[in-house]
């Protein structure tokens, strides 16, 4: 018997914890300078680089104001940079398809959470807490036979 298999568990946690903290993450950057991710919120798939800057988001080749008018949908995307203390620091550009208007602020800051990880991987913990690393698996149920939608019935008639 080995050594390990003599100690137990405790000590096999204490060497994996060793190893993690040994070994920092790296970050991801390209040659232009920029960290990529990709976000996905219902049917919305966002490809999103970051890279230093003043603050500016661009999405489908527009402004963020004039894609997402709506000020709700601009502060989702703007969450993942105040939650990491970022505000103003990085520069977004996406591309969204699919889904509607509010699954892509979705996406977009999913994405904008993997890039600013992969840019900046201490920001982890921080982005991990505000829940924005996880994918909203939430989508629209599927429409069953026999029924208007879902699960609403169509309208009962006596006569």
């Amino acid at each position: 018997m080995t050594t390990v298999e003599n100690q137990g568990m405790d000590a096999l946690k204490d060497l994996v914890s060793e190893a993690v903290e040994a070994a920092p993450a790296e970050p991801k950057i390209d040659a232009q300078g920029r960290a990529y991710g990709t976000g996905r919120r219902k049917n919305a798939i966002a490809r999103v680089w970051v890279k230093p800057g003043n603050g500016r988001v661009v999405v489908n080749g527009r402004d963020q104001k004039e894609y997402f008018a709506r000020p709700v949908l601009q502060l989702i995307v703007r969450q993942p940079f105040e939650a990491a203390g970022r505000v103003d620091q990085y520069d977004v550009i996406c591309t969204v398809t699919g889904g509607g208007l509010s699954g892509q602020a979705g996406a977009v800051r999913h994405g904008i959470s993997r890039a600013l990880i992969n840019f900046e991987p201490a920001l982890r913990g921080a982005l991990k807490q505000g829940g924005f690393l996880t994918r909203d698996s939430r989508v629209v149920e599927r429409k069953k036979y026999g029924r208007a939608k879902a699960r609403r019935s169509f309208q009962f008639s006596k006569r």
